[in-house]
């Protein structure tokens, strides 16, 4: 992608639009907390082929938190926490 997406108009208005539609955090809702969401994130990176505009389904309402916990788990920092597949979060029982 030729430019960084985030201080376009198009992104401040999807982000706007995701975080009235989802004013809380996702995955602390998974975990019955209650923490409202800071941040807007693609659910598959745009550096994995993600499209840079995508729609609301494809984005996740986070907390500052939970937020810098996804960034490291796409960069390989972090064990996963959450569950791709059901998106819901691994348990303690988990063999991690």
């Amino acid at each position: 992608m030729a430019a960084w997406p985030y201080n376009t108009q198009q992104w401040q208005r999807l982000r706007r639009l995701k975080l009235s539609d989802e004013p809380l955090c996702e995955r602390c809702r998974a975990r019955d907390r209650v923490k409202p969401a800071k941040a807007v994130d693609h659910r598959v990176a745009i550096s994995a082929g993600g499209d840079p505009f995508p729609t609301l389904d494809a984005l996740a309402s986070l907390c500052t938190s939970c937020h810098s916990i996804k960034t490291a788990e796409d960069e390989g920092r972090a064990r996963p926490t959450i569950d791709p597949a059901t998106g819901r979060p691994f348990g303690s029982s988990e063999w991690w």
